[in-house]
């Protein structure tokens, strides 16, 4: 069929028209501003079903409720089980809010720009399935965009760090946010959140991701319901209303629903698209549900730049581990500091700007504070990655000198692993996995929050890990460098291999058998 301005699927703007007094009520009743939108989708709005084909909207209960939302809050933000209709619902929402208040400049933004198609496309898809007497004219109406007689827009495009720039948007949709590149989505909602001060109103839905991202956030701060007052509020400290929906409110779904679909996707991605918990998608170096439950601590003192978890003691050694960069701005250095036996975080220090003569006189500063307050220096043990930049924190080293005796200490090891240490792909794979092993097993404690921000961004890449694009692995990095250096010390220090051990490591008893 001919979908140009003079065929008959689009209304032509501007044309003088009929109307019998039926049709001037059903109008009356569309552009009511309280009950306008409910009424619309319940007669007017198609929707275009997988296996029924066209159907008329009906709402659920739940869906109701979200509509509500939508439609009595300036900010909302609302977290949604998979295919429970949240686009679809969305879709009507603001197709009534073009066609029947004026002037609105409603942006549609999507993870993905397929994403921002497919909305588009249920959009028109309703437009044109909506009686005559019953939609606005249209003076343009593009694949990725329709411009409606009456001054509304509706503009569907990619999240981008720029997406909505210059516009003052009237309704601002994000779909599936969690899903936006966490560095797009931050640099996007800093950028978009000036148009929307003249009185505009943002509509966030998402299925869960990670618990970092800007959608955890604005839906974290969304749920701090109590004023300065000490008094329970409606809306969160952000000025956003929270609405959550559960599988089982959509009424296709049952517990027999619930045991087939785990039996297809496993519990781990049934909790997250399902039961909504804000489990990692990517395929992470940690296991997502042990990552979800790290919490980390607040620092306990500073040194400078350098953040303590907690303060060294005596009767212990500590590993400290130096990743190096340039200091331009670019990726950060980055310094691990590892007590031993336990394998617990108790300093860390990261930095993009600092020079390597400056990282070297950190990581000196990090061991003479440790030899001051255990009063010795044989239990301290550190070292650089030495792939690249790791050469010239050697030179950097030998330009200021050993900082600590090179002396052996009991166990005949030296503190200084004088070479650095290369990290080819087979010894880094090596390496993370035991890294990994240690964290779930519960055998290495990390303190830092944002160690453990990073950890949730470190994932599969090929046949390695490596920080999600626009994301840095610095810290996890130094941590697996930490992991290295405690592998050599295990030879030496019976207590840190007992911990650091596998437990396929451990010997087994033979089954017992008896002899008839």
């Amino acid at each position: 069929m001919n979908r140009s301005l003079d065929g008959v699927i689009i209304k032509k703007a501007n044309r003088q028209e009929r109307f019998t007094e039926k049709q001037i009520n059903e109008l009356e009743k569309c552009v009511n501003p309280v009950t306008g939108v409910f009424h619309f989708l319940e007669n007017y709005f198609n929707i275009q079903h997988p296996i029924k084909g066209r159907l008329l909207y009906k709402a659920y209960p739940f869906q109701l409720k979200l509509l509500h939302t939508y439609h009595n809050y300036r900010f909302n933000v609302n977290l949604l089980p998979r295919q429970t209709g949240k686009t679809t619902t969305a879709s009507g929402y603001l197709l009534w809010r073009a066609m029947f208040i004026p002037d609105s400049i409603i942006l549609i933004a999507a993870h993905k720009y397929s994403g921002a198609q497919e909305i588009m496309q249920r959009i028109r898809y309703a437009y044109e399935l909506c009686p005559n007497f019953i939609r606005a004219g249209v003076t343009s109406y593009n694949r990725g965009s329709i411009e409606f007689e009456n001054g509304s827009r509706i503009i569907a495009q990619a999240t981008t760090e720029n997406t909505g720039r210059g516009l003052s948007i009237s309704v601002l949709y994000c779909d599936e946010f969690a899903f936006v590149r966490p560095s797009i989505a931050k640099e996007f909602w800093t950028s978009i959140s000036p148009t929307l001060a003249t009185g505009g109103q943002a509509i966030i839905t998402s299925t869960p991701n990670s618990d970092e991202d800007q959608f955890a956030l604005i839906w974290r701060d969304a749920n701090k319901c109590i004023d300065e007052h000490g008094d329970e509020t409606d809306i969160g400290v952000n000025g956003f209303k929270s609405f959550r929906a559960y599988w089982h409110e959509h009424p296709d779904r049952d517990d027999q629903w619930k045991k087939e679909e785990l039996g297809r996707i496993g519990e781990e991605r049934f909790r997250r698209e399902h039961d909504c918990e804000f489990l990692i998608y990517d395929e992470t170096l940690i296991d997502s549900m042990v990552l979800s439950n790290m919490r980390g601590r607040d620092t306990l003192f500073k040194q400078g730049t350098v953040r303590w978890f907690k303060k060294p003691t005596q009767n212990n050694c500590y590993i400290v581990a130096l990743d190096p960069s340039l200091g331009t701005g670019g990726d950060p250095a980055a310094i691990q500091v590892f007590e031993a036996p336990s394998m617990e975080q108790v300093a860390e220090w990261q930095h993009n700007k600092t020079p390597i003569p400056q990282q070297i006189q950190i990581l000196m500063n990090i061991c003479n504070y440790i030899k001051e307050e255990t009063e010795e220096e044989n239990n301290i043990y550190y070292s650089v990655e030495n792939n690249t930049l790791g050469e010239a924190a050697l030179v950097s080293i030998a330009d200021v000198g050993e900082f600590l005796s090179q002396s052996k200490n009991s166990h005949g090891n030296s503190r200084l692993f004088r070479k650095g240490f290369n990290t080819t792909q087979r010894v880094k794979l090596s390496t993370c996995a035991k890294l990994k092993t240690l964290i779930e097993t519960g055998k290495m404690t990390i303190n830092s929050k944002n160690l453990i921000s990073e950890l949730k961004t470190f994932i599969a890449n090929g046949a390695s890990y490596s920080a999600k694009v626009g994301e840095t692995d610095d810290l996890v990095m130094s941590t697996v460098l930490a992991v290295r250096i405690a592998n050599e010390l295990k030879n030496y220090v019976p207590e840190l291999d007992l911990q650091i051990r596998d437990t396929t490591d451990h010997d087994v008893s033979p089954m017992p058998f008896v002899v008839v």
